[in-house]
Parts: structure tokens; sequence; C-alpha cells
């Protein structure tokens, strides 16, 4: 049962900029590429995959605007 548990946990990815695109990371089997801007937690989640991403450490917010 802890091997079904451990295959469902999401991925955490670091990015070093508030605003960036996910498009699932799998080629042709990802998904359309959307735009994502980081909360105010500095993190958010991707509506079509599920990755997390967070801010990296010592990165700052700034979405360059």
């Amino acid at each position: 049962m802890s091997d079904a548990a451990a295959d469902t946990k999401v991925k955490t990815v670091l990015v070093e900029q508030a605003t960036f695109s996910c498009d699932g990371g799998g080629g042709g089997l990802g998904h359309p590429r959307v735009q994502l801007t980081l909360d105010k937690s500095s993190q958010v989640d991707c509506g079509y995959c599920g990755l997390h991403f967070e801010l990296k450490a010592g990165a700052t917010a700034d979405s360059g605007h």
C-alpha cells in the first residue's frame, strides 16, 4: 500500500522566476503550454498535470514587469 502512495506523490519543480510556462514535460504526451504565475506564497500547481512549482531559495518572485 505504501508503494501506491509513493506513486501518487506530486513532483515539485523549483523555478527562478515568478512567471513561467508548463507543458507537462512529456513532449507529445504532455499538455498545451500554459503560463503560470507564482502566488503570494511563492508556489503554484499546474491545472493540467498537477506539477507543483515553488520559488527556488535565493530567487526573487519578480515577474520582470
